[in-house]
């Protein structure tokens, strides 16, 4: 590394505390099923979402919308939502559908918080960045639900994404403008303690693959191999 490039960087660099706070906060965050129940104050909640607010968007379109579900009977009513895909999803698993039955994989009823996320019904007027890739809003608003989580965490709260529901059913049980689209069911709030590892690895439903096997330079990696690996 040049002198120059060192000297740049010790300009912008956090301190070292901060450094490893921000990595350790991305190492330890889990996608949460088991929750506490208790509250989360309401300055709390509104700094997360802050948190939320402030991701990156293509185009700075700010596709992402919060819905935070406060009515005791629309949250049954998602959580039955949940239940009932759960089971499709299970049949539609075969062999495994009934390992998967046996995944707690949501906290609706426990959680302190519940949030529906969705993109907005007139994100296809944001042109910049999406004329040739429209999925670009739901990767805009994915940032931000990470930076949720992030925040989450280091407020010492879990947070689990759930994706098991029917877009248009969810929709219109929260009455959403036509084109709005639900991505995200989250569960907020205290927990008894956070996963060692992600919670499908300690159940033995899958295994993350390393780094190394998803990493490549300058192509596609061959029958998989990678092509590179970071230099020292």
């Amino acid at each position: 590394m040049s002198e120059r490039s060192e000297r740049t960087m010790s300009t912008h660099r956090y301190p070292a505390s901060d450094r490893e706070a921000i990595y350790r906060v991305i190492a330890e965050r889990r996608d949460m099923r088991h929750f506490a129940g208790g509250e989360v104050d309401p300055e709390t909640l509104q700094r997360l979402l802050a948190a939320a607010h402030r991701a990156p968007s293509v185009g700075m379109m700010q596709p992402w919308r919060f819905c935070r579900i406060t009515d005791v009977r629309l949250r049954s009513s998602i959580g039955e939502l949940v239940r009932e895909e759960t089971e499709r999803t299970a049949e539609a698993l075969g062999e495994r559908g009934a390992e998967f039955s046996r995944l707690k994989v949501e906290g609706i009823a426990d959680c302190a918080e519940l949030l529906v996320v969705a993109l907005t019904e007139d994100r296809e007027r944001h042109i910049f960045g999406r004329r040739t890739m429209p999925q670009m809003d739901l990767a805009s608003a994915s940032c931000a639900i990470q930076n949720l989580w992030l925040a989450a965490r280091a407020e010492g709260l879990g947070m689990g994404w759930v994706s098991l529901f029917d877009p248009e059913r969810l929709a219109e049980l929260l009455g959403f403008p036509v084109g709005a689209e639900p991505i995200a069911v989250l569960c907020l709030g205290p927990v008894d303690e956070f996963y060692a590892r992600p919670m499908l690895e300690e159940t033995g439903w899958t295994t993350a693959l390393p780094l190394d096997e998803l990493l490549a330079e300058n192509g596609w990696p061959a029958d998989g191999v990678p092509t590179t690996t970071p230099s020292a």
